[in-house]
């Protein structure tokens, strides 16, 4: 180990001369036994001149231990070796060549599980604490970066102790080498607006460009409890869901480190009001209540005895069992004693939390050592408490937020850009029934706003729906015919061949055609014929028995049928839809930001997305067109994202399926209205109604005078009415296929009528795949299918 760091600004040395200096004042001191004890040091100077120049190695400082021992003595009185707690060391580094015997024995009670490297600082901050050190004693430039000096060591209890640093910089020198640079007064200002620019303070202070040569004095104190108090204030306000349950371990550690009680252990208990009983934290696996002992609720009443009761409930004292054992033999029946007793405790304290007189719950600590808790450490819970109130208070709050989010989360569908709207409405109502009028919710209407839908379909779903279903009855109907074969081995009845012939029509059925029908029946069959037959082919023989076995292991355990093909549709259908909504709606999030607008998507057979934007949407004078067409642009280029997307995870479906993607535009704004009574948006109006007829039966239309869908894998569908629509896309169009995000392949059709609806027509055009996402290859559908092929 050397003391220096080639990447540091200081080259350490362990020097001496500083102390020396102080010596040479004591030379002629009054006091005889002051001089000689001077005269005895400053001759070791002279017969070691390398304790002046500087030690560079822990070699070099153990060859002269004796030296430097009889150097410090005076720093380190005898009589104090056991009360202070003192090291003499270097700074940033976690060398210390002479300690009291105080400090010696914590580490020996520690047996070695420490590391005396300081708890709260990062090499970077070390560095340009250094840097800031040499501006201060150097350049006359005092910059406070200092803060506390912590060391982390486990006592004899395993119990981490934190002891707090308090350095002496009295005995040491610095001066610059031939790497130091000058700072003029422009660099010291840079440097002070840029604490964080690690490289910047290398450049002005680069390694090794400044000389140390000394010692400090570090003296310690044990400041644990302050430690425990900050630590578990940042642990009770940290209010994270996802770390909750360590969070809970590292507060019971806190705990233990305040008390020095390594074995205590900490409950709590809600407190529910209504019901008047206390319920363990919903929202966390790790912490039990030592009241409700693994039961999910108690009457408070049952829970307590009376003198705890009046404590947490009345008078707001902590409650205070010192001796479990020996208060369960006094009082038998008491209803805490006895469930203290039934967890092996030895001694616990009770404390209600409570916020603006009401209890929130109760916080429970636990010792399996008698008196170990008692009426005297339960005042450290004054220090405990307030932070402890705080956070029980803000994740009360925090869960009536949750649940408030959750009900209109699941019940309602409120966009955040339209919320305002809903918030002024609620304060109107408000206002008026303060003032005591009786007036109810007024219609939300968002008028002159331009719409948008798009959607990506899975391709003939409702067949491959049908030829899972129709797989797994023939599965399932020929492993029952198997059994049945079996069966009539074993008893040759006729009524056995009948049941098989039944098996041979529905299969012969299914083959032709699956209707819904076919499959009820079939599902009857095998619920009111099948299985009571099985029950008694079960105690026939122990092979039939056998045979029954594997084909029950074959059903689902739920369905109690073949659930094989089906399952690889649905789990195909479900990862489809997971993928394009996670992606939509983080594409979203930067759609928004450019500018707000509604947006709300559906999972159906696939995903498909409305979108509303105008001026009433925003609430400020500020919607132009452009930022209409920006979000058609963005709706078109997230669309071709999605179906790279979907491709390039259509290998690692369980089935083979394919999407088919569709714009629909609509030139004329329109109103939207919130229905109260279905909770969704709707277009408001005869005439904006025909938008939503469009929007359900386009992409089942067909191509005018063909029968081919206007819909079609492998490309993006655009349907239109106007020919400024027609303009306005083939300008995206070509602009995306200038990114490589369209192929050159576009056509201009017309649709067959709809019901209601005449005159439109489709862009439709290719797009370009990538097969991974730094491809430079782009691919048409049909080489993608080669390539995914290959």
């Amino acid at each position: 180990m050397q003391l220096s760091d080639d990447n540091f600004p200081l080259n350490i040395k362990i020097g001496f001369g500083k102390l020396f200096e102080q010596y040479k004042e004591h030379i002629n001191s009054e006091d005889p036994l002051v001089q000689e004890r001077a005269k005895a040091v400053l001759e070791l100077s002279k017969k070691h001149p390398e304790l002046v120049s500087g030690l560079e190695t822990p070699e070099e400082v153990e060859r002269l231990k004796p030296q430097i021992d009889f150097i410090l003595s005076d720093l380190f009185a005898p009589v104090l070796q056991q009360n202070e707690i003192k090291v003499a060391t270097i700074p940033f580094r976690n060398y210390i060549f002479k300690s009291t015997k105080r400090f010696e024995n914590i580490l020996k009670n520690a047996e070695g599980n420490y590391d005396l490297s300081f708890t709260n600082f990062t090499a970077d901050e070390f560095y340009v604490m250094a840097c800031s050190v040499i501006l201060g004693a150097h350049y006359g430039k005092r910059m406070d970066s200092r803060r506390p000096f912590h060391f982390a060591i486990p006592d004899a209890n395993k119990i981490t102790r934190n002891y707090r640093v308090l350095y002496n910089g009295d005995f040491i020198e610095m001066k610059p080498t031939d790497r130091a640079v000058d700072l003029t007064e422009d660099d010291i200002a840079e440097l002070i607006d840029n604490f964080d620019d690690i490289d910047l303070w290398k450049s002005k202070f680069p390694p090794q460009s400044w000389e140390f040569n000394g010692f400090v004095i570090g003296n310690m104190y044990d400041a644990t409890v302050d430690v425990a108090l900050s630590d578990l204030k940042a642990t009770l306000l940290r209010q994270n869901d996802e770390k909750a349950d360590e969070d809970i371990e590292e507060f019971e550690k806190i705990l233990q480190a305040i008390f020095n009680l390594p074995e205590i252990k900490m409950g709590f208990a809600v407190y529910n009001e209504e019901e008047h009983q206390f319920e363990p934290i919903p929202q966390s696996k790790n912490i039990n209540s030592f009241l409700l002992n693994g039961e999910m609720s108690a009457s408070c009443d049952k829970a307590l005895c009376p003198h705890s009761y009046e404590s947490l409930f009345v008078t707001n004292e902590y409650y205070c069992v010192s001796d479990v054992d020996k208060f369960h033999k006094l009082y038998p029946k008491n209803p805490l004693y006895k469930k203290l007793k039934q967890q092996h405790a030895g001694s616990a304290i009770l404390a209600a939390v409570r916020d603006e007189g009401k209890v929130l719950g109760v916080l429970e600590l636990v010792s399996p050592n008698p008196q170990e808790l008692n009426t005297v450490n339960a005042n450290k819970l004054n220090d405990i408490m307030p932070y402890v109130i705080d956070s029980v208070r803000s994740s009360k709050r925090r869960e009536e937020n949750e649940i408030e989010l959750l009900i209109q989360h699941e019940c309602t569908s409120i966009h955040p850009s339209v919320h305002w709207k809903f918030v002024q409405e609620s304060e109107r109502v408000l206002a008026k029934r303060y003032a005591g009028e009786e007036v109810g919710f007024r219609q939300i209407v968002f008028e002159n706003v331009y719409p948008l839908f798009g959607q990506i379909d899975i391709k003939g779903s409702s067949t491959a729906r049908n030829h899972a279903i129709q797989a797994d009855l023939i599965l399932q109907l020929a492993a029952i015919k198997d059994v049945i074969k079996l069966g009539f081995e074993a008893e040759p009845l006729p009524v056995y061949e009948q049941f098989i012939h039944r098996i041979d029509t529905y299969l012969e059925l299914i083959h032709k055609d699956l209707k819904v029908d076919s499959e009820q029946r079939i599902r009857a069959f095998i619920q009111d014929d099948i299985k009571p037959l099985f029950e008694h082919f079960d105690k026939l023989s122990p092979s039939l028995s056998k045979a029954i076995a594997n084909y029950r292991e074959q059903l689902d355990p739920n369905l109690k049928l073949i659930y094989k093909h089906r399952k690889d549709y649905d789990d195909s259908i479900t990862l489809i839809n997971k993928k394009m909504s996670e992606l939509l709606d983080k594409k979203q999030q930067k759609a928004q930001a450019m500018y707000p607008h509604y947006f709300e998507r559906f999972k159906t057979d696939g995903v498909e997305h409305n979108m509303y934007i105008g001026e009433s949407i925003t609430k400020r004078d500020s919607f132009n067109k452009v930022y209409l067409y920006n979000l058609r642009l963005w709706q078109l280029q997230v669309m071709c994202e999605m179906e790279n997307a979907y491709y390039n995870m259509k290998p690692k479906l369980p089935l083979d399926l394919d999407v088919t993607s569709m714009i629909l535009v609509f030139n004329a704004a329109l109103s939207v209205r919130f229905r109260m009574d279905e909770k969704r948006f709707d277009v408001d109006g005869t005439y904006n109604a025909r938008y939503e007829v469009v929007k359900k039966r386009v992409d089942k239309a067909y191509i005018k005078g063909t029968d081919q869908r206007v819909t079609e894998k492998g490309k993006i569908t655009i349907v239109y009415s106007q020919k400024s629509d027609e303009r306005e896309y083939l300008r995206y169009i070509q602009f995306l296929q200038s990114k490589n995000v369209l192929s050159d392949q576009v056509e201009i059709v017309q649709l067959e009528d709809l019901q209601g609806v005449t005159g439109l027509k489709a862009i439709r055009v290719d797009v370009l795949y990538k097969t991974k996402k730094n491809d430079k290859q782009f691919y048409t559908y049909q080489d993608l299918m080669k390539e995914i092929g290959n």
